[in-house]
């Protein structure tokens, strides 16, 4: 008998999804507060301190930390329950933040667990647990970026993910690796090992325009990975605005510096 809530669901849209689930009476769903697109009237939501799967041990104690681990991760302290109250079938919908893909994943079919970006949780059946997986390399802690800060779904029940651009799923057999942009990693089951590499090279590190580090993942398991992470669509909206602002990108200044400085040596000042 599954511990986590049944719930049906329907993904509309193509570029920017949102899922619409079903609830039959005393279903809930929980969600990232913020998440929520609309609700029909037999729909109650309640916030919850903590991760609102309702396994957290030890009391008071066990909720402190389980909405300490959320901190580490950058997310609310909080987290919304939305319940059908009613008596009949009711829909609560959930929108993507940014354009992407929402990816539905059945626990069951994972033995119970995945592991996924900080930021990748959209919402999930409620007996789901939401907590942060602690990676026992130093190197993936201190290198890894906006890649090593990672969150465990755990349970019997439905999930949903959203990441950027399109949705590329690899097979890894075992022994077989891959190496992966740290920011295009969106998860993984809990098969897969994890590790965060130096790209090597002084010359490709500074110059390549791909970051310092990559993340390696080795089968055996499924890898969900995506084409365009939030924070390089952010950062080039940040630099299309200081373009439209008149003012001058970090790449223009610094070759403009050097062309300056090439001028004055010959000139010789």
């Amino acid at each position: 008998m599954p511990s986590s809530h049944e719930i049906d669901y329907k993904i509309y849209g193509d570029d920017m999804q949102f899922v619409e689930i079903e609830l039959d009476p005393q279903e809930s769903v929980i969600a990232e507060a913020g998440g929520m697109m609309y609700m029909e009237n037999g729909i109650e939501m309640q916030t919850i301190f903590g991760d609102a799967s309702g396994k957290e041990a030890g009391g008071l104690m066990g909720k402190l930390l389980g909405a300490g681990k959320r901190v580490l991760t950058g997310e609310s302290l909080f987290m919304t329950v939305f319940t059908n109250e009613g008596k009949g079938k009711q829909h609560v919908s959930f929108g993507a933040p940014y354009p992407g893909k929402i990816i539905p994943v059945d626990l069951t079919q994972y033995q119970g667990k995945i592991i996924c970006q900080k930021d990748a949780f959209l919402c999930a059946a409620k007996g789901v647990s939401v907590g942060l997986e602690f990676q026992k390399k130093i190197g993936v802690g201190f290198f890894g970026g906006e890649g090593f800060i990672m969150q465990k779904l755990e349970g019997d029940g439905l999930a949903f993910l959203h990441a950027g651009g399109t949705i590329v799923e690899k097979e890894l057999a075992y022994g077989e690796s891959l190496r992966v942009d740290t920011g295009c990693l969106v998860g993984f089951t809990k098969d897969v090992s994890y590790d965060v590499q130096f790209v090597g090279g002084v010359k490709t590190a500074f110059f390549g325009g791909e970051g310092l580090f990559f993340a390696t993942v080795s089968g055996p398991g499924k890898v969900w990975i995506q084409s365009l992470p939030f924070s390089r669509m952010a950062d080039r909206v940040f630099e299309a605005s200081r373009k439209a602002g008149g003012g001058q990108s970090k790449d223009e200044g610094s070759v403009l510096d050097t062309l300056g400085g090439i001028g004055k040596f010959f000139s010789g000042d």
